[in-house]
């Protein structure tokens, strides 16, 4: 199940596309510059090479699912075999290849989803796991993930990483996904509305929800964003709630199953 209830148009999808391409730039920046990626990342039992690796392997497979979506059953398939190991089998498979390898597919796998998530029509939709999605979301969840592992990398080698203003799309995912993540801890989804402030990398403030709501939740972007993205724990945020719900959900953030 990946439902985010998104109804976003194209140009919100044409102004994420640069945001997209130009956060795999900065982490490619970065990894290119390493000679060895065999170094551990917080991710238990994955190296810099299996990070890359796994976002090579979701770039394939996105291009499966817009481009031959019949066969993208092949790749849920293989998915479902594998179980709650997929996601590891399938880095450590990639990381198995020669770093130079490795690197060209995934500069290579990441201009083309761009192109292709920048020509598919608006309303198309496409396969993915559990769902049926559009470029529209499949834009941002791309930057998201890339964004996610990127911060996995950038801790492992202690390289301070300035935040931008990128993260507004990973921030609007994480307030969708509000939903998903109560879904996921088998939890009911509050009814109540829910008001999130969080403040920009750059000063401004970033506001979702009713004024007057109960349930609160305020803080800066990058921790909102590091929180929902699971890579850092609540203690290690700035973040506040208010209200019983808003205090469940900062424990149980996600914006992925």
């Amino acid at each position: 199940m990946l439902d985010y209830g998104l109804d976003m148009s194209g140009v919100e999808r044409d102004l994420a596309l640069p945001d997209l391409v130009a956060e795999g730039d900065e982490l490619d920046a970065l990894v290119a510059a390493q000679t060895d990626w065999s170094k551990p990342t917080p991710a238990a039992g994955w190296t810099i090479a299996h990070q890359i690796a796994h976002l090579a392997s979701a770039d394939a497979n996105v291009l499966i699912a817009v481009r031959t979506p019949q066969a993208f059953d092949a790749v849920l398939k293989q998915a479902e075999a594998a179980g709650s190991q997929y996601a590891d089998l399938d880095a450590a498979e990639g990381a198995a290849k020669p770093r130079s390898v490795l690197l060209e597919q995934w500069r290579t796998g990441r201009t083309e989803v761009a192109a292709a998530l920048r020509d598919v029509p608006l309303g198309h939709g496409f396969p993915w796991y559990g769902s049926q999605l559009t470029a529209a979301l499949m834009v941002p969840l791309r930057l998201m993930e890339t964004w996610a592992h990127g911060q996995d990398i950038f801790d492992a080698l202690d390289v301070s990483r300035r935040p931008t203003n990128r993260l507004r799309h990973v921030a609007s995912l994480g307030v969708l996904g509000r939903e998903l993540s109560f879904y996921a801890a088998q939890l009911p989804t509050p009814a109540e509305p829910f008001r999130i402030e969080l403040t920009s990398p750059d000063g401004q403030a970033w506001v979702w929800g009713p004024e007057d709501a109960l349930q609160r939740v305020q803080g800066s972007a990058l921790d909102f964003c590091l929180r929902v993205t699971q890579r850092r724990s609540r203690a290690e945020t700035d973040l506040m709630a208010v209200g019983e719900d808003a205090q469940k959900w900062l424990d149980i953030a996600r914006v992925f199953l």
